[in-house]
């Protein structure tokens, strides 16, 4: 079809454009470029192709579609409005304002139909991945009712950035036919054309990863790129790449081809040179042919009966299979009995010392037998990380039911990845790695945090006890740069019994990712005896004393236990010391301040905070009559316990630490 056919359905592109300009010049700020450039593609693909319901966007059979590129958000917006999918053009006007429902970028949860927030390029890429691999999954495991496809929509950025490369590397390897990403190729960056630092040959690349690639030479014909993606769809064995050849700004006489279009709105009277290049008869802004109107109200019936199709599938299914279909619906909800973990193993302080890891391990396979949606893997690591499903298969392309994946050493992709896997919904996926890795994952951790995802994260080797690797490999600053991400809960257990706690809470979870940070070394089963409040609220106090304390020593982790045996000699020179263990700040400062306070009593000024990491971010818990034996500069390569000794985290050291303290006036 060509760019003058006037077709209904070229007018419906116009619209989707004409919508995108509008609303980006209506907020004076936002990217035009790209939704002028893609809106055939994205027509084709929304009307044309995709099995889905705008009107029910939870519907779980629908095609998932991943705008990469965020920055194009007004093209998605313009779809979801025309298609009655819960925007209007009030919310086009809204763009990009206060208490919107249309921000800068698509939000996951904020947004109808938004798949996943995108914005960080490269992030909706590896999402779509994720959930290419969890429709793979239950497909494997429910073919009667999951069958459909993942789109992907991305540009050059995307491309650019190394976490697409990874994404699409494990993709190829798994053969993930369902996953089709139609590439934006327009050649314009913020700085210019792509030839300023972009010159690789992305056919050759995405061959090289095992990739189906089709290329479009004409980005405005719609027959040729509906053409291009049902043979994608046809290619069962290999994910595929349809590079479409467009005009960032199509239509405009002073923008088209030009990176000014990119992150700029076009101007009123660039607007209407655009309009009147596309033949269009209206001046009026954010204004929708009624033709238009009819068309989009056609296939929203049609897009209705894709889902009552598959409704009555999905009752034959439940007729003849109610106990697949109900665990289906689990799978879906994230349904758990109320009592799941009763019979979680309990550890005693005569099981000897036990590396929080190897704990995790352990508690992990326990809860797997019971939580049949817990999928996950390691950044090749699986061994250190104690993270492999034991009697269970590996996730691949000729076992997509496996539950131990293997990314690979992955962490930007692994990160994203289970953030699509849940995003798809029907798993509860986990990652691991050892903790200094996180940095590789930061990206994905905080879109995690800011869609309120309950992924888990297992970081190993969490401190400077990692030893004989040296300063490349042991965590300083980690910990306290992940409780700095809002809505990501860190709990560092302090042994066996709290890295069970830590699982739980992981498990039970349903607002946020978790973050489990675990020892390598092992330490000893905790005595609780003297135990006063729960560990499963984030702090508790460990090792109590009679009456008020004169010190209280708060720790975490692997330190916990140092403390303890520094209060006993303490207590024999007549001091009354109480041990706390911050499990976690995060689930401790949601307590009410009652508890808060029976724990880490406002009136006791003297404090001792201990912890392997950085001391930045404690202040507030060692108070203005405290200390913090903390870590502030890098490690060195020596055993552990020779690190550990070095830096002062012993004993003696810790006891000293306290009598300073205590001296204080």
């Amino acid at each position: 079809m060509s760019e003058t056919n006037t077709s209904i359905e070229q007018t419906a592109v116009n619209t989707i454009r004409t919508l995108a300009m509008d609303t980006v010049q209506k907020a004076n700020s936002g990217h035009p470029g790209a939704p002028m450039g893609m809106a055939p593609s994205a027509f084709v693909l929304w009307t044309k192709i995709m099995k889905q319901n705008p009107k029910n966007p939870a519907w779980i059979n629908r095609d998932r579609f991943i705008l990469s590129a965020g920055h194009a958000s007004s093209l998605l917006y313009s779809l979801i409005t025309l298609s009655n999918g819960g925007l209007d053009i009030e919310d086009l006007k809204q763009f990009r304002k206060w208490g919107s429902k249309t921000p800068g970028h698509p939000e996951f949860g904020h947004t109808p139909c938004v798949e996943t927030t995108t914005g960080p390029l490269g992030q909706g890429f590896a999402n779509g991945v994720g959930m290419a691999m969890t429709e793979a999954h239950l497909n494997a495991k429910f073919p009667e009712v999951i069958d459909h496809f993942t789109y992907i929509m991305c540009g050059d950025g995307d491309l650019m950035e190394g976490i697409s490369y990874e994404a699409a590397s494990i993709a190829g390897h798994l053969e993930l036919g369902k996953l089709i990403c139609l590439y934006d190729d327009n050649e314009i960056t913020i700085e210019g054309n792509t030839n300023l630092t972009f010159t690789e040959d992305i056919v050759k690349r995405f061959e090289a990863a095992n990739w189906h690639v089709i290329e479009v030479l004409d980005g405005t014909d719609l027959d040729l790129i509906e053409k291009a993606v049902n043979e994608a769809k046809n290619q069962t064995k290999k994910p595929s790449l349809i590079k479409i050849k467009t005009k960032i700004a199509h239509g405009s006489p002073n923008f088209e081809g030009s990176e000014k279009a990119h992150g700029s709105p076009l101007g009123e009277e660039e607007i209407k040179l655009t309009k009147k290049a596309l033949n269009w008869k209206h001046e009026e802004p954010f204004f929708i042919p009624q033709e238009v109107k009819d068309y989009f109200n056609q296939i929203s019936k049609k897009f209705e009966e894709y889902e009552n199709e598959w409704s009555l599938k999905f009752q034959e299914f439940n007729n003849s299979d109610k106990e697949k279909a109900n665990s289906l619906i689990n799978a879906i909800t994230g349904f758990l009995d109320r009592d799941w973990n009763k019979n979680l193993k309990k550890f005693t302080p005569e099981d000897g010392k036990i590396a929080t890891r190897k704990a995790s391990g352990i508690i992990l396979n326990e809860i797997a037998k019971i939580v049949p949606t817990l999928i996950g893997g390691s950044a090749d690591l699986a061994p250190s990380n104690k993270t492999e499903l034991e009697n269970e298969k590996d996730f691949s392309s000729s076992c997509y039911s496996g539950r131990n994946i293997r990314f690979g050493i992955r962490e930007h992709a692994m990160g994203a990845i289970i953030n699509g896997m849940f995003l798809h919904s029907g798993v509860k996926p986990y990652a691991g790695t050892f903790l200094v890795f996180s940095d590789y994952m930061k990206p994905a951790i905080r879109m995690a945090s800011l869609m309120k995802l309950p992924v888990t994260y297992v970081f190993t080797h969490d401190s400077i006890a990692v030893g004989e690797d040296g300063p490349t490999h042991q965590p300083v600053e980690h910990i306290q740069s992940l409780r700095l991400i809002p809505g990501l809960t860190v709990l560092r257990p302090a042994d066996a019994n709290e890295t069970r706690t830590a699982w739980e809470t992981a498990i039970n979870n349903s607002s946020g990712p978790v973050a489990l940070i675990l020892s390598r070394q092992g330490l000893p089963v905790l005595d609780t005896s003297n135990q006063d409040g729960k560990p499963e609220l984030g702090g508790y106090i460990v090792d109590n004393c009679e009456g008020e304390p004169d010190l209280i020593m708060i720790s975490t982790g692997s330190e916990v236990h140092l403390c303890i045996e520094a209060k006993k000699e303490l207590e024999k020179r007549g001091k009354k010391i109480r041990v706390v263990s911050l499990l976690s700040r995060e689930i401790f400062e949601k307590q009410g301040k009652d508890y808060q306070e029976r724990i880490i009593p406002p009136k006791v000024k003297k404090r001792l905070v201990v912890e392997a990491g950085s001391s930045s971010g404690w202040e507030k818990y060692a108070g203005d009559h405290g200390e913090i034996l903390g870590i502030n500069k890098f490690g060195a390569s020596a055993p552990g316990g020779t690190v550990l000794n070095k830096f002062g985290f012993f004993p003696v050291n810790i006891i000293n630490l306290a009598q300073i303290v205590l001296n204080k006036e």
